[in-house]
Formats: C-alpha cells, sequence, structure tokens
C-alpha cells in the first residue's frame, strides 16, 4: 500500500456483513488508505478471509463475529474495537438480510427481521458508536435505488427498508453535526454475491435493468464502491453531511 494514499491513518473502521460482496469492497478501500477495519459479519470464516486479504496487502484487521440482529453481538463487537484499537471513527452499516415479495404475498414477520437487521440494527450501532465518532467521525449508511424504480412490484418491502435508513441519516446529520460527526447514505449498483445471484435467476429482467444503466455496466464492489465511500470518509469530504448518493452508473435520478 502506497503511503500517498493513507490519509485515514489512524482511523478505525467498523464494517457490518464485511465477509464479501459491497461491505467487502468497501473493507479494502478504506484499509487501503490506511483505516484498521473491525470485518464484521455473522459468518467468521468470511470475515476472515477479508481480513487475512487485508492483512497480505498490508493492512491491518480483525475479524469479529456479529449477527447485527443480536443488540449483544453489537456492543461486543464496538468493545471489541474499543480494546483493540480505541473504538471506531467510522461506521459502515452495510449488513442486510432483506425480504423481498409482492404486498400481499408479504410475511409480517420476514418483514420485521428485514427491518430488524437493517435500519433497526443501524440505529443501536450508530448509537453505541456515538461516543467514539464524536470529533471527526463518519457514518455510511448503505441504502438502494429500489424506491426509484421505474416499478415497484416486488422490491416495494425492500425498498421500505432501505428508504428507513435514509431518513435515520439525514437525522444523524442534522442532530450530530454539532458534535463534528458526518452521515451519509450511498446508494449501489454492484456485483454483490446477491445481486448476481439475481441476475442470473432473472436473465431477462437483468438484462432490461443493465440497459437502463448509461454506463452499461453494474460496479464493482472494491474499484467502484469501495474507493468512492473511502472518499467520502476522507478529509476531501469534510463538509458532505446528510446526503443520499447514488453509485450506479447515471442510472436514477436522486432529485
Amino acid at each position: 500500500m502506497s503511503d500517498q494514499v493513507k490519509v485515514l491513518d489512524g482511523k478505525v473502521a467498523l464494517i457490518t456483513g464485511a465477509g464479501q460482496g459491497v461491505g467487502q469492497g468497501i473493507a479494502f478501500a478504506l484499509a487501503e488508505r490506511g483505516a484498521k477495519i473491525g470485518v464484521s459479519g455473522r459468518t467468521l470464516s468470511k470475515c476472515e478471509t477479508t481480513r487475512d486479504e487485508i492483512i497480505r496487502r498490508g493492512g491491518e484487521a480483525i475479524a469479529i463475529e456479529c449477527d447485527v440482529k443480536n443488540t449483544d453481538h453489537l456492543k461486543s463487537a464496538v468493545d471489541t474495537l474499543v480494546g483493540k484499537w480505541g473504538g471506531p471513527n467510522i461506521l459502515v452499516n452495510n449488513a442486510i438480510q432483506s425480504h423481498m415479495s409482492t404486498l400481499l404475498n408479504s410475511d409480517d414477520e420476514a418483514f420485521l427481521t428485514a427491518l430488524t437487521a437493517g435500519p433497526v440494527a443501524a440505529l443501536r450501532l450508530m448509537k453505541l458508536c456515538y461516543p467514539h465518532l464524536k470529533g471527526d467521525g463518519c457514518i455510511i449508511n448503505l441504502a438502494s435505488t429500489a424506491a426509484k424504480r421505474w416499478d415497484m412490484s416486488f422490491y416495494s418491502l425492500y425498498a421500505a427498508e432501505k428508504e428507513a435508513l435514509r431518513a435515520l441519516t439525514r437525522g444523524a446529520a442534522s442532530e450530530w453535526g454539532k458534535d463534528n460527526i458526518r452521515a451519509n447514505v450511498v446508494l449501489p449498483h454492484a456485483t454483490s454475491p446477491g445481486l448476481k445471484g439475481w441476475m442470473a435467476a432473472n436473465p431477462e429482467e437483468a438484462a432490461a435493468f443493465v440497459a437502463t444503466i448509461p454506463m452499461q455496466r453494474v460496479g464493482d464492489c472494491e474499484q467502484d464502491i469501495g474507493k468512492f465511500v473511502a472518499a467520502l470518509c476522507s478529509p476531501e469530504s469534510q463538509y458532505v453531511s446528510g446526503q443520499s448518493i447514488a453509485i450506479d452508473g447515471g442510472q436514477a435520478y436522486m432529485g
């Protein structure tokens, strides 16, 4: 790793769902800029794979088993980072356990689980990390452009979960700005395992989806999504807060 890009040297990041996909890409990119990474996720072996690759590249990371639906796990994850490096300066809420269904066929319990793993867990972690974020902290929450889809059939429950995250992020930016804590949302299209699986299972819809992206491709988890998030956590973005930013090749109109 080049010293020229280590603008996050001395920072500590907690990333949920970092064992694969977008979370892993963000972990790699933040580590490249010098941040120490708490790689958390439900499957410890996946987190260890991410951790080992960061270390192989010359960075610092630890793997933390954490089911974000479990409040004790969330507290333990933060406490682990406090004990290891002094607490997180950067929080990335990426983990999800989403529920895809039509409205009439939706299952209340599955939707509540999705909300618990998404906006509820994000709020809990934001509150747990608040004392450590004060001064120069940065929150990045992962949402989706699903609510901007031309046809929301089947996607409205997922969109509702993600829109709640956008509202919470705006609230954190408003309430905690005086503490010099920034909070932003990114809404990515990325070659995550989930999206790859969806595209493979729905080839015609996937082709139509890609055709609506002006850049005609889905983003790479590290190069397109991770590096943008790393820039958003860096000093050059120190006056950016409360924003929802689509990283989607120009597809969504966020106005």
